[in-house]
């Protein structure tokens, strides 16, 4: 279809056209022709049209558009048509509109010549027939001096009048059956071709003797009056345009070789006259003939490929050669005027195509021709434009460029409006034809301008910006933000903007407000960076006024001609740096139950590694975050951001958007300062369901418009990632304590990981209790409660358990409603090392104080010399005051809790507080010591304790005084207990609680722990400073050594001797008569875990004088019955064996039994700690008188 659009053609135009009205136009057309000259020009022609005939297609009468046009597309399908009879082809150009002064044209070139009409007409009866009749005579006398034939096409008209059988005119019931159209036609076609074919003949074999008729334009008929006609110059004028012509017709009928004959004889005919204007006439048919040669698919770029019928005898490859155009005519071969009937011998003998190279020279010769006639401006306007065509094909663009800037510069006079309009379109379109796009985008957008030029009554605001978004392409600039993302800038900014601001103005006045929005919107956010710092506060005012009118969204807006205009989120305002999504609170973060489970680890690899990456690129933006945040609470992601706009910027709705789960997002407003720099901002959401949840991006509303702003679209985002799960909901705990709060928190713990820390200070051994009360202020009821404890930055070695609790009223409480409240007490124990240090024990020693060689004593106390007040401040080196130093104690008491549908899934919750304890010492074990006692089975423990406070203290033990100590004084206290069998107890709780364990340094050290312990319940050592009202337990369990123990140590042989059945052990003395025997049992019970013995045993009696003399020689006051020598044979673990004896005292007085083992006893391979037997003291007595 021709460039003219449709909007030009008006049907009722010709149907109402009067003989008055046809009066006027042909006024019209003789003072058109007195002007000589072609009014508008075919844009759209190209090189092989001059090989086409023309023909018009009308509408008579009134007929629909639309079915009108339906028939001309059909009509228009029959582009070329076989000849019938011959190997040629007619190519058939349609117009639909074509003015009448330009068909004045066709003697110059021919394609210009109408020489077809198709009318296409309705006709309901035949009563109206006379008059559609006469209509088409009407519209062929417009076009009557050319045309070969015409045709008519009725369509409606059915009776007597549609049977009748008439070439000139078709009969149709309606436009939907009419399937012989295209047959017809082609029928109308093939008429055109006998009459062209014997215009052709008729020309070539002209008789007429010298009188060749003088064909001329327009414009040169006024020129040629008075001329001399018998003139050489004349005669030469005469057949050089006959040739020209002829070869015209030549090229039209299918003879390619014929016409580049021609044509190459009247160049050489009309060159010699100086008849310049026929002369590029000649020139642009021979470079019309060439090019369909050489490019058979055409230069327009939609016509299909045209069959060309040259005669392939001669070697194709020397078309190609320099010096091809060259011409070898005979001059025998023509007659007196100058046409030969034969033209075979310059066929056999031409050398005729133009080179490639070679076509566009002589196009440019035409054109310089063609600039020589004012009145010509069309014909050279049009052979730019072929040539332009031509250029594109060979990929020439800087030449095409030339002919299209000898073309911006051809004055065609006084144009209309829509004419400028048309020639810049086509301007542009051919410069985008070679590539020249931003040369293209500027005619596209002087026409957009042209549209609302002010001598424009009506301005076309629409139509100007449909031409100004199709420039948008030349200036690299593009509707869809996302190209802007990507790299760096193209284009011209400047340009872009003005491109922009032009949009936004057409578009208010077309009465699109959405539209300003949607244009003013896109030139802030991508040209932001470009735009001063006044442009960008007068851009903003701007948006905001249009804005108030018609706020902005996300959605797309479609053009009515389809184009759609994608969404414009403003990622830039403010810019968005990094995107967090931030863990719950450390109380409210759910934990997995270990042994159970993810849903995900069933579809994990069972590969360690494995090359095929499971995964596409978006996953890195997605990849999943290794936390939760739980159905139902409050969770936050925070973005980085600043403000780039030199003013203070509001940003309102600012929420976030997410997929996966249902999520409500709270939203929220922030202003921030201008240029503020990064500046976090916390988006917080509820999730209201339970899976995975991926963070797509964030909302906002800025100067009324609102955006969706998505992650993937920010390649300069930095994310850990966006994609995390969400556990079912758990229940809340609110934590309370009776004991003061602290800012402290211990060194390995956060603070984020505490809901609180509390502090107390408390003395060395003594404790506290603390009341904790949980309160459930979730949703959910909290089934389940545990909790646990852990001593926490302290290098102190603690003794028992520093907290000690009791959940069972908590348990019977269970499960806790939303809104309820348990209490349960905590005991804070304190129980450190009670041993002194090494300064003080040398600072005692100082003072002269003796601390060992106690004489033998229970209780046995010292009293120290009170110490100087400068020694228990400070000392030479610093170590005086270490004695009182406090210390520290810190525990992290953790809840752990669960509930509701999140205790399905196997997650809990943790709540933690912290404990923290400045312990000062109350007092000091500076020695201990041990002295053996009367009986085997019992020791003296000797402890100098010393007190460290500024208090006096009493110190007690059980079956003891109590001892009273002033500030800074040292005194012994002396303690009878039994011995302690540590055989049994620490073996036993060593195998119940660690009996996985194979550690014998853990063994060991668990060993003199559960020792210490029992050594300490024994003693039950207790301080108190009554001043205070505060007092607690001492401990020795830190200060025993392995000495100490051994001598506390009940012995594992134990040896038990009965006198008379009675036994004899802590001074207990035996009476006996003189004479009387006396039974002697000696019992031994073996506790170790080996066998003893065999053993042998002597009893040697004595007596002691109290003065250091003991008498063994008894052998005549002590006889024994029997030997004195007892044997026991081998005693197993467990077992117990017995030896008994007597003997016979024959004397009053006091005497000893002393029990020693014999040298070669195999017992002296065991401690001799073991073989201690009580000492025997026996007082004889004469008989009463």
């Amino acid at each position: 279809m021709p460039f003219c659009a449709r909007k030009r053609y008006c049907c009722s135009s010709v149907a109402k056209l009067s003989k008055r009205r046809k009066q006027e136009r042909f006024d019209s057309l003789l003072q058109r022709e007195a002007r000589g000259k072609m009014s508008v020009p075919d844009y759209m022609q190209c090189a092989e049209d001059h090989q086409s005939v023309l023909v018009v297609v009308q509408p008579v009468g009134t007929v629909p558009e639309d079915q009108f046009f339906r028939i001309y597309q059909r009509i228009a399908s029959v582009s070329q048509v076989s000849i019938r009879d011959s190997q040629r082809l007619l190519y058939i150009r349609y117009r639909h509109h074509y003015l009448p002064e330009n068909n004045e044209w066709g003697d110059f070139q021919t394609h210009r010549k109408v020489v077809g009409l198709v009318a296409v007409t309705t006709c309901a009866s035949a009563k109206d027939w006379p008059l559609t009749s006469e209509h088409f005579h009407g519209q062929k006398e417009i076009y009557g001096s050319t045309l070969y034939d015409s045709r008519l096409l009725v369509f409606g008209l059915q009776g007597e009048i549609a049977e009748q059988q008439r070439t000139d005119v078709a009969f149709y019931p309606g436009f939907e059956d009419c399937s012989d159209v295209e047959k017809r036609v082609e029928d109308f076609v093939q008429s055109i071709f006998i009459v062209l074919e014997s215009k052709r003949l008729d020309r070539a074999t002209d008789k007429s003797g010298d009188k060749i008729p003088l064909l001329c334009v327009p414009f040169e008929k006024k020129d040629f009056v008075g001329l001399d006609t018998d003139s050489r110059h004349y005669k030469k004028r005469c057949q050089g345009r006959t040739r020209k012509h002829v070869g015209d017709l030549c090229l039209q009928a299918g003879m390619l070789q014929d016409a580049l004959v021609h044509y190459h004889m009247a160049v050489e005919l009309l060159r010699a006259v100086n008849d310049f204007l026929w002369l590029g006439a000649a020139l642009e048919g021979l470079c019309s003939a060439s090019v369909i040669f050489h490019y058979p698919g055409g230069t327009a770029g939609k016509t299909p490929a045209h069959k060309t019928t040259v005669t392939q005898a001669a070697d194709a490859g020397k078309r190609h050669r320099p010096g091809a155009q060259e011409v070898l005519i005979d001059p025998g071969a023509l007659t007196a005027n100058g046409i030969s009937a034969d033209t075979s011998a310059e066929i056999g003998r031409a050398k005729n195509c133009l080179s490639p190279e070679d076509i566009i020279e002589k196009y440019k010769e035409a054109i310089s021709y063609y600039g020589k006639y004012k009145n010509a401006g069309v014909i050279e306007l049009e052979a730019c434009v072929k040539a332009v065509r031509v250029l594109a094909i060979q990929k020439r663009a800087r030449e095409a460029s030339e002919f299209l800037q000898n073309a911006v510069y051809i004055n065609l006079g006084q144009l209309s409006e829509e004419e400028k309009i048309q020639r810049y379109s086509i301007l542009s379109e051919l410069y985008q034809l070679i590539g020249f796009r931003r040369k293209s985008a500027f005619f596209k957008r002087v026409a957009a301008m042209q549209c609302v030029a002010p001598t424009i009554p009506e301005p076309g605001w629409r139509a100007c910006y449909k031409l100004l978004l199709e420039t948008l392409p030349g200036y690299s600039l593009s509707l869809d933000p996302k190209d802007f993302s990507k790299g760096t800038h193209r284009g011209w900014a400047a340009v872009q903007m003005r491109l922009l601001h032009e949009l936004v103005y057409a578009s208010r006045r077309m009465g699109n407000p959405g539209l300003s929005v949607r244009h003013l919107s896109f030139l802030l956010q991508t040209m932001l960076d470009f735009l001063s710092d006044q442009e960008k506060k007068e851009v903003t005012q701007s948006l905001e006024n249009y804005t108030s009118k018609c706020p902005g969204g996300m959605e797309v807006i479609t053009l009515p001609d389809g184009l759609k205009l994608p969404a414009v989120p403003f990622t830039k305002l403010p810019i968005v740096r990094s995107v967090k999504l931030l863990n719950l609170p450390a109380s409210l973060r759910p934990h997995k139950l270990k042994g159970l489970l993810s849903p995900n680890v069933s579809t994990a690899s069972p590969f360690i590694y494995s090359p095929i990456v499971m995964h596409n690129r978006g996953e890195e933006r997605c990849k999943k975050i290794d936390f939760q945040w739980v159905q139902g609470d409050v969770c936050e992601v925070q973005l980085m951001v600043y403000n780039p706009m030199p003013y203070e910027l509001r940003v309102e709705n600012v929420g976030l958007m997410t997929s996966g789960v249902e999520f409500e997002s709270l939203p929220a407003a922030l202003s921030l300062p201008a240029e503020s720099g990064l500046y976090p901002v916390t988006l917080v959401g509820v999730p209201r369901t339970a899976g995975n949840i991926t963070v797509n991006g964030y909302h906002t509303s800025v100067f009324g418009v609102t955006s969706d702003c998505l992650l993937e679209g920010l390649p300069g985002v930095k994310t850990d990632g966006c994609l995390l799960e969400v556990v079912p909901s758990l229940p809340r705990l609110q934590l309370s304590t009776s004991l003061p709060r602290t800012a402290h928190t211990p060194p390995p713990m956060s603070k984020e990981e505490l809901c609180s820390t509390v502090s107390v200070q408390l003395f060395n051994g003594e404790s506290q209790q603390m009341t904790i009360t949980l309160e459930n202020i979730g949703s959910e009821d909290i089934e389940s409660l545990e909790l646990s404890s852990k001593i926490v930055s302290t290098k102190e070695k603690v003794f028992g358990d520093f907290l000690r609790w009791s959940l069972e009223d908590a348990f019977s409480q269970m499960p806790l409603k939303p809104g309820q409240a348990v209490s349960l007490v905590v005991d804070i124990h304190v129980k450190l090392d009670f041993s002194g240090q090494e300064s003080l024990l040398q600072d005692l020693n100082d003072d002269g104080i003796s601390v060992t060689g106690l004489p033998i004593s229970s209780p046995l106390r010292q009293l120290l010399k009170p110490r100087t007040d400068c020694k228990s401040v400070s000392g030479e080196s610093g170590k005086g005051t270490e004695y009182s130093h406090v210390k520290t104690l810190e525990a992290v008491l953790n809840f752990k809790y669960s509930g509701g549908a999140g205790k399905v899934e196997g997650y809990y919750r943790e709540l933690s507080v912290g404990v923290h304890v400045d312990v000062e010492p109350s007092v000091f074990f500076t020695r201990v010591s041990t002295l053996p006692a009367t009986s085997t089975r019992q020791c003296h423990l000797l402890l100098d304790i010393f007190n460290p406070t500024e208090h006096e203290l009493t110190v007690s033990a059980k079956n003891n005084q109590d001892l009273v100590l002033h500030a800074s004084e040292c005194q012994r206290m002396a303690i009878q207990v039994d011995k302690f069998d540590f055989e049994s107890l620490p073996l036993h709780q060593l195998q119940h609680q660690h009996q996985h364990s194979s550690n014998p340094k853990q063994l060991e050290e668990e060993r003199q722990h559960a020792r210490g312990c029992q050594i300490n319940s024994e003693l039950g050592i207790c301080w108190n400073i009554p001043s205070l009202r505060r007092g607690g337990e001492a401990s020795v369990e830190g200060v025993l050594n392995q000495l100490v123990l051994e001598h506390l140590q009940l012995a594992p042989l134990q040896w038990d001797v009965l006198v008379n059945g009675s036994p004899c052990d802590c001074d207990v003395m035996a009476d006996c008569g003189v004479g009387d025997a006396v039974s002697l049992e000696i019992k031994l019970t073996n506790l170790s875990k080996n066998s003893v013995g065999p053993l042998a045993l002597t009893v040697v009696p004595y007596q002691d004088y109290q003065n250091g003399v003991q008498n063994y020689d008894l052998g005549e006051a002590v006889t024994f019955i029997g030997s004195n020598t007892f044997y026991i044979d081998t005693v197993k673990p467990g077992d117990k064996k017995v030896c008994t004896g007597a003997l016979l005292f024959l004397y009053a007085g006091h005497f000893y039994l002393n029990i020693k083992f014999q040298d070669d006893s195999a017992g002296r391979e065991l401690p001799l700690a073991w073989f201690t037997l009580p000492s025997v003291h026996i007082r004889t007595l004469l008989p009463a008188a």
